[in-house]
């Protein structure tokens, strides 16, 4: 053996704790963003918080690099929509009605509601209490929060392990089998059954979980796996001849699956009302749609001059030491500037897709997805996701998620598309004329979004009925 030189070439992605900085940031809600900002004004020295009127105007603040760089791209949005101006008959959004009552969004950040001193654990505490126990690797505990994270109120996951997928990028490159593995073992935590897609995959969740000798099992996991709409509709001599049994184990395993928990997270109190600040204000000028930031909830940051000053004539050590904490103090401001300029961007592209929810209403909403939007953007899909998480937009139909905007879409017969969103509106749009003494049935309802165009199968129907949290037709009939 002897020593050698040689050179290779490769790629490695390499994060600076600049860029580590700013994805953290990014991913925070404007809560947690003010709670970070204030440990970072009582643990860095060279940091303060900039009053407008009193702030040096040679001092760089995150409030002013943002608002330098939002106004430009948002005059520029503005000037861009002329094609999408909403209907004449309608008045105009004023931006200062948009922010007159607490409820609407306060601009200035004075009418935000107090918090309650306490709240109960939700259902995401209590499962990240649970993955925290679970001996797990550092990296499927990280997949494990992701999907906790995408757990609604119901117990049921509201996200795609598309979606969490795109979450965990860059830091984890996670394929759907190994989220699918950490999704099983979460599946099985206290509520059984949580952080799944199905009515049928959470009770066969439950099911797994039952001894094997209990009474009626089998039968009611062949139930559960093809027959749950017969179980809703159809008497018990109807399932016997249906499971090929006798009519008591019909009852039985019907009585056994009626015992089940449709809705597991309910289980959990879900905690205190969460009162949110909205991060973009859509509104209405001259005709068109534009967007700007909120102002206010966040406090403005400044470098320090008392202390920068004293770097030059301080001992080596607390010159180093200054000169660390100026560095961070000055990744913090940029880093603020950047999510303020990302949010925005995110928020005036979705306003321009979305033109016509905030014209129309649900029905107008079009399919729009993560890969859409990060490409009009140049982005990285992972930055949408990010900057689409835990951050509210409001408008004139209420306040939402950016999340929100974002639906599947489904091909029209005349060549274009209807979003999900646009679909569950229109069902519900006919359950909400139907007689109430002969209601839609699920075949019915996907006959006539068929006459309007939308071909859509009667499960698909039932899919989003039940996503609507609208009962079915049976249930609905009033004499």
């Amino acid at each position: 053996m002897k020593q050698g030189l040689s050179t290779q070439l490769g790629q490695q992605l390499t994060l600076t704790p600049a860029l580590r900085q700013a994805i953290h940031l990014l991913s925070l809600s404007t809560a947690e963003l003010e709670s970070e900002i204030n440990r970072a004004l009582e643990s860095n020295p060279l940091l303060e918080r900039a009053d407008e009127d009193d702030a040096p105007p040679a001092t760089a603040t995150a409030h002013d690099e943002a608002t330098a760089s939002a106004e430009p791209a948002a005059d520029a949005a503005g000037e861009s929509q002329a094609d999408i101006a909403p209907s004449g008959d309608e008045p105009d959004w004023e931006f200062a009605d948009l922010h007159g009552s607490r409820n609407s969004g306060s601009m200035d950040g004075d009418d935000s509601a107090p918090e309650p001193a306490q709240a109960p654990d939700s259902l995401q505490d209590h499962l990240l209490w649970q993955l925290h126990l679970t001996p797990l690797s550092p990296r499927e505990r990280a997949i494990g929060a992701a999907v906790i994270e995408a757990v609604g109120e119901d117990g049921y996951l509201s996200e795609s392990l598309a979606d969490i997928r795109a979450g965990l990028r860059p830091e984890i490159d996670a394929g759907d089998s190994e989220i699918a593995t950490v999704l099983h073992r979460i599946q099985r935590f206290d509520p059984v059954g949580v952080a799944c897609t199905s009515l049928a995959e959470c009770l066969s969740v439950q099911l797994s979980m039952l001894a094997p000798e209990t009474p009626g099992l089998a039968l009611a996991r062949r139930l559960v796996g093809g027959h749950l709409e017969a179980l809703a509709r159809q008497g018990t001599d109807a399932l016997a001849r249906l499971l090929g049994s006798t009519a008591e184990a019909a009852e039985e395993a019907a009585a056994l699956v009626r015992s089940l928990d449709p809705r597991p997270g309910g289980q959990i109190a879900s905690g205190a009302p969460e009162y949110v600040q909205p991060d973009c204000v859509a509104y209405r000028h001259d005709g068109l749609w534009k967007v700007a930031l909120v102002h206010g909830n966040l406090p403005a940051l400044a470098i320090s001059r008392h202390y920068e000053s004293l770097i030059a004539t301080a001992r080596h050590d607390d010159a180093r030491y200054l000169r660390g904490h100026l560095q961070e103090a000055r990744w913090l401001i940029r880093s603020l500037a950047t999510r303020a300029d990302t949010v925005l961007r995110v928020a005036q592209a979705i306003v321009r897709q979305q033109a016509g929810f905030l014209d129309y209403g649900a029905e107008a909403m079009r399919p729009l997805t993560l890969r859409e939007l990060a490409e009009e953007l140049d982005l990285h899909e992972s930055t949408i996701s990010r900057t689409t998480t835990r951050k509210y937009l409001h408008t004139p139909r209420g306040t939402f998620e950016f999340k929100h905007f974002f639906a599947s879409g489904i091909a029209t017969e005349v060549g274009g598309t209807a979003s999900s969103t646009a679909i569950q509106a229109m069902i519900k749009r006919l359950v909400e004329a139907e007689d109430p003494r002969k209601p839609l049935s699920d075949a019915v309802l996907a006959e006539q979004l068929k006459g309007a165009g939308i071909p859509v199968a009667r499960r698909t129907v039932a899919k989003y009925r039940e996503a609507l949290r609208i009962a079915p037709s049976h249930e609905r009939m009033r004499r």
